[in-house]
């Protein structure tokens, strides 16, 4: 494979600033990307997967104190107002794909599993942040259950959210800090959060944590996304 950025292009972008300086150094605030841009993006995922993913390297995790105000927390979905099941309690993950145990959870079935809880700063690819507490069940303890395949690489992630889906490989899926979250700053998913489940990696820029889950499916080849088919770095990392 050739790298899609020599050293002094590397240099000359700030590269070490992280992925998201990269795009906001590029004065990309969201939408298609120009065509000169492409090329960055595909260099943004070249620095995230060699650079700066690693299992081992976790987001930092602040007191509850630092919560952003709510009402200064934006949120966003394709549906407004916000998506909303018309019958929460048929509402169940469905879990597949290259798996040896294919399953439909419910929201108490993954309540049950570890819970995971952390506060952390959320980045957007517009350029602003913001802090939250998130609950929920790892990936990785849903992985257990499910048994993947060898022959599965990828994560595929879809939503009742006027088709919104993404992907993830499986090292970020399997990162300590990659949940599916039911819970915001101590209470349930708000419907604006993506109610009743979503994604939630603290490693990860806000549009590749698709909210409104539906199913999770291990799949051989990468997925595209929402986003990612509009010409948005695939790995989206930070």
């Amino acid at each position: 494979m050739t790298d899609p950025f020599s050293r002094r292009d590397l240099l000359r972008l700030g590269l070490a600033g992280g992925a998201a300086s990269l795009l906001s150094a590029c004065g990309w605030k969201g939408g298609r990307l120009e065509p000169g841009l492409h090329r960055v993006s595909r260099g943004n995922d070249w620095v995230g997967e060699k650079v700066l993913q690693s299992n081992h390297r976790l987001a930092p995790v602040l007191p509850a104190s630092a919560r952003t105000p709510e009402p200064a927390f934006p949120a966003y979905a394709q549906v407004r107002p916000y998506p909303v099941l018309a019958d929460p309690a048929s509402w169940a993950l469905e879990v597949g794909g290259l798996v040896r145990k294919p399953m439909r959870l419910t929201l108490p079935m993954l309540q049950a599993l570890p819970r995971v809880t952390y506060t952390v700063e959320h980045h957007c690819v517009e350029g602003w942040s913001a802090v939250g507490t998130w609950a929920g069940a790892s990936l990785a303890s849903v992985a257990a259950l499910v048994e993947p395949l060898p022959a599965a690489r990828f994560l595929r992630f879809d939503s009742f959210d006027r088709g919104y889906f993404n992907g993830f490989d499986l090292e970020s899926g399997m990162h300590p800090q990659t949940i599916l979250a039911y819970a915001f700053n101590d209470r349930p998913l708000p419907p604006e959060r993506g109610a009743p489940l979503r994604l939630y990696s603290p490693v990860k820029l806000g549009y590749k944590m698709t909210k409104y889950v539906t199913a999770v499916t291990w799949v051989a080849e990468q997925p595209g996304g929402f986003w990612e088919d509009k010409g948005y770095p695939w790995l989206g990392g930070i």
